[in-house]
């Protein structure tokens, strides 16, 4: 019942922006953990950001902190990635996930619900 629909991928050049957004079905984002994971070509799914239900509660892989912000307007149920100063190794297809529990929020598995992914692509 739940779906995730995320949007906002694209190319972009090394240094610049992209603003991800993942919308959520009403009845339930409010409640939900959210998080956004990436999985490049050839390799595993990995853990970018999570934020609790409540929006209290943030983290980061240390590959994106200090260039990556997760937010989230439970009014409008989505939740969003800003990327700022892309790298080449951002490049991959990110994923918007969601659980009902707040626990090992790092790892995929465990996850109830995930989007179909969009395709982030940074390149010279």
């Amino acid at each position: 019942q739940v779906q995730l629909v995320e949007s906002g991928g694209g190319l972009v050049q090394p240094g610049g922006s992209l603003r991800l957004s993942c919308a959520a079905s009403e009845r339930t984002f409010s409640s939900l953990n959210m998080a956004w994971f990436r999985q490049a070509a050839g390799a595993e799914r990995e853990f970018v950001s999570t934020i609790s239900w409540n929006g209290q509660t943030t983290d980061y892989a240390d590959s994106v902190k200090g260039r990556f912000t997760i937010s989230r307007d439970n009014a409008e149920n989505t939740v969003y990635l800003q990327m700022n100063i892309l790298k080449p190794e951002d490049t991959g297809v990110y994923y918007c996930a969601a659980k009902w529990l707040w626990a090992h929020w790092w790892s995929a598995d465990g996850y109830d619900y995930w989007g179909q992914g969009t395709q982030v692509t940074v390149s010279s």
